[in-house]
C-alpha cells in the first residue's frame, strides 16, 4: 500500500466526516444563534434555554437525515472492504 493510497483514503474519510456531520452542526449553530439573539433581546440568561432546544433540534435532524447519513457511511465502508485486497502488503 502506497503513501498516495493512504492519503487518498484519509482524505475521503475526512471529507465523509465533514459531509455527514455538517447538517447537524449547522442546525445546532442556527438554533444556538437564534436563542442567543432571543436571550439578548429579552435579557433572559437561563442556561437550559439554550441547551434544551438545541438538543431537540439535533435529535430531529438526526431523525430526518439519519438514513442519508447511514447510507453515506455504509457506502464508504463497503468501498473500503471491496478494495481490501489492495491494502494488504505482500
Amino acid at each position: 500500500m502506497t503513501i498516495d493510497a493512504v492519503t487518498e483514503m484519509t482524505n475521503n474519510a475526512l471529507y465523509l466526516i465533514i459531509e455527514v456531520s455538517l447538517p447537524v452542526l449547522l442546525v445546532s449553530l442556527a438554533v444556538g444563534l437564534l436563542i442567543s439573539i432571543f436571550q439578548t433581546m429579552t435579557s433572559i440568561q437561563e442556561q437550559t434555554l439554550t441547551f434544551v432546544p438545541k438538543i431537540i433540534c439535533v435529535f430531529l435532524t438526526i431523525g430526518l437525515m439519519g438514513g442519508w447519513m447511514m447510507t453515506k457511511m455504509t457506502e464508504f465502508t463497503t468501498l473500503l472492504w471491496q478494495d481490501f485486497s489492495l491494502y494488504i502488503h505482500r
